[in-house]
């Protein structure tokens, strides 16, 4: 009966294995620890604040460092508070002879704008061996050799760690690095338009670096920038050409938090970088979270600051955070979880099925999950399915700082110019492509199409008749209706391409569409695309390319259509707005207007109105200059506006505290876990399910008995 007992030994030891312990994705030693658990699917290429400028940085970054503003977390519209700075910077302006304006002075006679910022004493980095010193106040690791960088392979294997006050200097190192020949800031040339000095300080800095070694620190406090100077310890300015009042919405973002010299210093030394001991791969911040596990193609850890200065949870929001229970923290000290825990998931399928086991805490919905989370509504309001809700899964929604659209190079000489002729044609093809069929179809529905540049959210845009297009759309019975084909054929007739023929020479017309994959590069939406321009009997041939190509191809002019998004840096129209400038032309002025769109009476609005407040008594001005460019740009049609997406996101009913934001990132800080509610459900989930091993066993033994009874009968033959 040996063989019968082995297996019946394995299928016990099975049995008894198979407890939702085995079913954990995470080691035992972090249960019922206050750990939230989420996931990333693109890997973070910079963490360094000067280069960072993509989503999946600023998951990370915006935990760690802390510029000196921030947006408060729950009043919309997006309001700026401080951070480390103890108020909000009001600007002064100077006119060329260095005499204080008026705070209303015209815009012409503003020669500079002056901030200061004054930090708040006590605030401190968090441990780090950059800062670690000797008893006689000497850095324990500045003059490294590779040889003494034997063994160290990252940032925790060094032994000592040390910190530091947070002080102004740290404001302007950061600032000056924007100018770093070799960090290539991807707001460098804007912001050398604006900070006086800055574009010098990068000549010099080109100059001082092709003099040194490749890879050798170069030392930013030996050169002045004009720009940004220290007032005293905790006291910097920044000082501007002209007026800008949007830069203040710049001094939240991690391109102005501070960055120590010390620490540049530490990561340039000799075999730093080829261990990834850089800034890029170990970021060091003063804010609630700490980089403590790099691991970008598995998982990263951000584990809380022991040194962090304190916050408390907001007491004011909007009307309705009461009631969602988004106030019920009113006061308490942040961070609420001791550590956020990041795992890499390169397919919605795994992510997905790990969140409704309970080992994610928030998802998102991807396509392929869309039907089983939620469900639309008869009125076409967004309802969870009943199998969320059981699990007590909420869903949040809003509509993203974003948009989408197929721009018309305006260079080009059949659908560019501002002519009447090329107008109509754009104008048709902007009523034909049916937005809001591309978003039922391949967007589940979670967008909204857009009328103009201008997104939900954003100081402009008008909801309603008001909000309107009516180039494209006709108003009735209180909706918008996208006006008939047979309209957009006798628009493109009068273009002088009736049916889709040169109305002289018949040759039929055929637009190209460059993309790229992740654009509009997938084959079913090319196909309706294609269907879309049929309807005009107009030929559509799309050249699909890598991004790089189709960049080189956008810089010079050398598309005809395109497809592009963009995404709110900061929550004030000129950031949308500036993508139609003139000023902006990607062709004569290398910027961002991919559309090469130039039209010297929206240019003038657009001036006009970059330079003024949303608020106070020249709101109203504003907003009416916001009206009248927009007109213009459904007029003209440089684009076809497309959609502004709607974010879906789930959390389980332990996560508290989300509220949907898109410019605010340092977010982590606000989240709560109930910790226990977690552990019981995640057990309650994931009970194992016995009966088919127990079935198997029944099975087993009914096999084996019959096996092993002749087996010892054979036995027994034998030995008599």
């Amino acid at each position: 009966m040996s063989v019968f007992r082995f297996d019946f030994v394995v299928l016990l030891l099975l049995l008894t294995a198979c407890g939702s312990e085995q079913n954990d994705p995470y080691p035992r030693a972090e249960r019922g620890r206050n750990i939230l658990y989420s996931a990333f699917t693109d890997r973070p290429k910079h963490l360094d604040p000067v280069q960072s400028y993509s989503e999946d940085e600023i998951t990370f970054t915006a935990q760690i460092y802390e510029p000196p503003l921030q947006y408060h977390y729950l009043r919309r519209p997006y309001t700026l508070i401080p951070l480390t700075s103890d108020a909000v910077p009001v600007p002064r302006y100077y006119n060329e002879h260095g005499q204080e304006l008026p705070a209303d002075a015209p815009l012409a006679a503003i020669a500079h704008s002056v901030y200061d910022i004054r930090i708040r004493p006590g605030i401190r980095y968090q441990p780090h061996p950059a800062f670690a010193v000797d008893a006689a106040g000497q850095p324990l690791y500045r003059d490294l050799d590779r040889e003494e960088l034997r063994g160290i392979e990252k940032i925790t294997d060094f032994p000592q760690t040390g910190t530091r006050e947070l002080i102004a200097d740290d404001y302007i190192y950061q600032i000056k690095r924007l100018a770093h020949p070799r960090l290539h800031s991807p707001i460098f040339s804007m912001m050398a338009e604006r900070i006086v000095g800055l574009r010098e300080l990068g000549a010099a800095l080109q100059a001082e670096a092709s003099a040194l070694p490749s890879g050798a620190w170069l030392d930013l406090d030996r050169l002045p920038l004009a720009g940004a100077s220290r007032i005293d310890r905790y006291t910097y300015r920044i000082r501007l050409r002209g007026k800008y009042p949007q830069f203040v919405y710049w001094l939240a973002m991690p391109f102005f938090a501070p960055v120590p010299r010390e620490v540049d210093r530490f990561y340039h030394q000799p075999g730093m970088a080829g261990k990834n001991l850089t800034l890029d791969w170990y970021p060091v911040g003063t804010g609630p979270f700490m980089l403590t596990q790099n691991d970008p193609n598995s998982r990263m850890i951000l584990e809380r600051n022991p040194n962090f200065h304190g916050e408390t949870y907001p007491c004011q929001g909007e009307p309705e955070d009461g009631a969602a229970g988004l106030l019920a923290d009113c006061g308490k000290p942040l961070p609420f979880i001791e550590q956020a825990i990041y795992s890499r998931e390169k397919e919605s399928i795994p992510y997905w099925n790990k969140f409704l086991q309970g080992y994610y805490d928030a998802s998102g919905i991807s396509s392929d999950s869309f039907d089983q989370a939620v469900r639309l509504g008869v009125g076409g309001d967004v309802q969870l399915t009943d199998e969320m809700r059981d699990k007590g899964i909420r869903l949040l929604t809003s509509v993203r700082a974003s948009i989408f659209y197929m721009g018309f190079n305006m260079l080009d000489p059949v659908v560019g110019g501002l002519a009447e002729q090329p107008t109509k044609l754009r104008q048709a093809l902007s009523m034909v492509i049916d937005q809001e069929e591309f978003i039922s179809i391949f967007m589940n529905g979670r967008g909204i199409a857009a009328t103009s540049p201008l997104p939900p959210g954003i100081f402009g845009y008008l909801e309603g008749k008001e909000g309107s297009n009516p180039v494209v759309y006709d108003w009735v019975d209180g909706r918008p209706q996208r006006k008939p084909v047979a309209e957009a054929k006798k628009l493109l007739a009068e273009a002088g391409w009736p049916n889709g023929r040169h109305a002289t020479s018949g040759e039929p017309l055929v637009l190209n569409l460059d993309t790229t994959t992740g654009g509009m590069g997938e084959k079913s939406r090319l196909d309706w695309l294609t269907r879309q321009f049929a309807k005009l009997d107009i030929q559509l041939v799309v050249r699909s390319t890598d991004f790089n190509r189709f960049q080189e191809k956008v810089r010079k002019g050398a598309v005809q259509l395109y497809y592009l998004g963009w995404n709110a840096d900061y929550p004030d129209p000129e950031n949308f707005l500036f993508l139609l400038a003139g000023s902006e032309g990607k062709v004569a002025k290398a910027g961002e207007n991919a559309s090469n769109y130039a039209n010297p009476q929206f240019d003038r609005l657009f001036e006009q109105m970059k330079n003024m407040e949303s608020d106070g008594p020249r709101g109203g001005e504003r907003l009416a200059i916001i009206r009248q460019a927009i007109a213009l740009l459904q007029h003209d049609a440089p684009w076809i506006y497309g959609f502004h997406p709607k974010s879906y996101t789930l959390g389980h009913v332990w996560l508290h505290n989300r509220k949907p934001t898109d410019v605010g990132n340092n977010i982590l800080k606000y989240q709560r876990v109930d910790v226990a509610q977690r552990e019981r459900l995640r057990e309650e989930w994931n009970r194992p399910v016995l009966w088919p091993l127990a079935a198997a066993t029944v099975v087993l033994g009914a096999v084996l008995l019959p096996a092993a009874i002749a087996y010892r009968r054979r036995e027994r033959s034998t030995a008599r």
